[in-house]
């Protein structure tokens, strides 16, 4: 960030020129580089389920154990998926991004203090 002026005589923090910053734009890659490829697998996940939901019926209504049946199975590991990723990205998070965007905070935070 240390290319780009982030403060102007008035004070105010040039915005644009900290979303043009390296550093600012290697989080955004990072936070995407995670997040598209998940929300890719999921929304494909999805639509396996409701296809054969729709489709496949007998496959779906195949009984695993007594009253449980393959959709059913199917259908609660769309709520576990989701719980997982969460999990996930907040770890994911928590190791990659923050640290990044605490950088990124600190020094609009020195700049704005200094001017």
């Amino acid at each position: 960030m240390t290319d780009h002026p982030t403060a102007d005589p008035a004070g105010a923090i040039d915005y644009i020129a900290v979303e043009e910053s390296p550093r600012f734009r290697e989080l955004k890659k990072t936070q995407r580089s995670f997040i598209f490829p998940l929300a890719a697998f999921f929304l494909i996940w999805y639509f396996v389920y409701v296809l054969l939901a729709a489709f496949a019926t007998d496959f779906m209504s195949q009984r695993v154990w007594g009253d449980i049946t393959v959709g059913l199975l199917m259908g609660l590991g769309q709520f576990v998926t989701t719980f997982a990723i969460t999990m996930g990205y907040v770890a994911f998070a928590n190791s990659k991004l923050d640290p990044i965007a605490t950088e990124v905070r600190e020094e609009l935070e020195k700049a704005e203090a200094g001017a």
